[in-house]
């Protein structure tokens, strides 16, 4: 073998054994998370679960924060693999609701790993597995938009959608047991659906044609637009219209 090869080898090896620490540390922090809360998350119990030497997580992590920062990242990613559901194309608001009904159940199973991820301001959120899981829920919401259903734009749905959920596990999980009522979860989901929803599609047809037709129909209605720039746009809007 020649010299440079076997350098590459080693490297490789020193790479994939530094990467597997790095895992078992995560994953030490998270159990101990979530076995016995964030205050059992020290350098020394998560080098002892993880069978390294408490320098060894300086090593791979800044601080502790860092490893917290780590933790959370896994969360993310735990939480994404559940959140590949199939969507329900022909009810979209139960594919919503089922989304949202994911999201507050991942929390409530998960109460010292979800108030990390989402109790701290930004926590995790430049993590790939957090766009990923935020890209699934533009999607849920853009077929909303397409299909005439949404009631405000798509950007404020989304942190409606996000806010709600969020807000729902950590107000549970901030009652006594003996006050945890399942009416307060479906009552703020429901809010969640009439603000971000239609009761009943704003276009016949989803697509481009139906979304004009519908326009067109309310066009005389609105007073933002000037009469040059009514005209423009509906004619626009015929063209579309004709084209489905």
């Amino acid at each position: 073998m020649a010299r440079g090869t076997e350098d590459d080898v080693t490297s490789e090896a020193a790479t994939g054994g530094r990467e597997l620490i790095r895992r078992r540390v995560i994953e030490a922090a998270a159990d101990l998370l979530a076995r016995e809360g964030r205050d059992a998350v020290t350098t020394r119990a998560v080098a002892a679960a993880a069978g390294v030497q408490p320098p060894a997580i300086y090593r791979h992590f800044a601080d502790m924060d860092g490893l917290l920062e780590a933790v959370a990242e896994h969360g993310y990613t735990t939480f994404l693999a559940a959140k590949h559901l199939a969507a329900d194309a022909d009810d979209p608001i139960e594919d919503l609701r089922a989304g949202w009904d994911l999201a507050v159940e991942f929390g409530l199973s998960n109460p010292a790993l979800y108030a990390l991820m989402y109790g701290e301001p930004r926590r995790g959120t430049t993590s790939a597995a957090f766009q990923a899981g935020m890209r699934i829920l533009v999607g849920r919401i853009h077929r909303l938009a397409a299909g005439g259903w949404l009631r405000v734009d798509e950007r404020l749905a989304a942190a409606l959608i996000h806010a709600t959920a969020r807000g729902a596990v950590l107000t549970w999980l901030s009652l006594p047991e003996d006050q945890r009522d399942p009416a307060l979860l479906t009552a703020m989901r429901e809010s969640m659906v009439t603000a971000v929803t239609n009761d009943k599609p704003a276009v016949r047809d989803a697509g481009p044609a139906g979304a004009a037709r519908a326009l067109l129909a309310t066009l005389p209605e609105q007073t933002t637009l000037t009469s040059g720039e009514q005209h423009l746009l509906s004619e626009w809007l015929d063209r579309l219209a004709a084209d489905g």
